[in-house]
């Protein structure tokens, strides 16, 4: 049964029904707890997490700010310092074109598809110069 579905938007939610929604693994929920000090379920006995309705919230738009945006972690942390939690859990938050994709580094999913068609051809060139390198010297005539 999921429960995730069933429940109502007020109810807490475990990480595991988070990560769903999020459509990220639970890891990824536990790594951004560390770089997003903002995120703080309630941690019951044994250490299981439960996430508020605004701490889905909060995730969400970070979530979004780092997979649609192409937004770094420190440029995620920026607004968030700049902006308050309040902002992301509202889902108001507003960032630059230049806090965006193109500037500065951005992550691979970001750049899309041309990055990883450069990247092939770059390790097919690197690949026939080794190949190049390994072949022995033809003899002038």
């Amino acid at each position: 049964m999921n429960h995730a579905v069933t429940k109502s938007e007020a109810a807490f939610r475990t990480i595991s029904e988070v990560a769903a929604l999020m459509q990220v693994e639970p890891h990824v929920l536990r790594f951004w707890e560390t770089k997003f000090r903002q995120i703080q379920p309630i941690k019951k006995a044994r250490g299981r997490r439960l996430y508020r309705p605004e701490d889905v919230l909060l995730i969400t738009n970070i979530k979004r700010l780092l997979h649609d945006e192409g937004m770094t972690i420190k440029g995620v942390q920026k607004v968030l310092r700049e902006q308050g939690v309040d902002v992301f859990r509202k889902g108001e938050v507003t960032i630059a074109a230049s806090e965006t994709i193109g500037a500065g580094k951005m992550s691979d999913r970001a750049q899309g598809p041309a990055l990883g068609d450069l990247r092939a051809k770059l390790y097919k060139i690197r690949a026939g110069l080794s190949e190049a390198a390994k072949a022995p010297p033809q003899q002038e005539d």
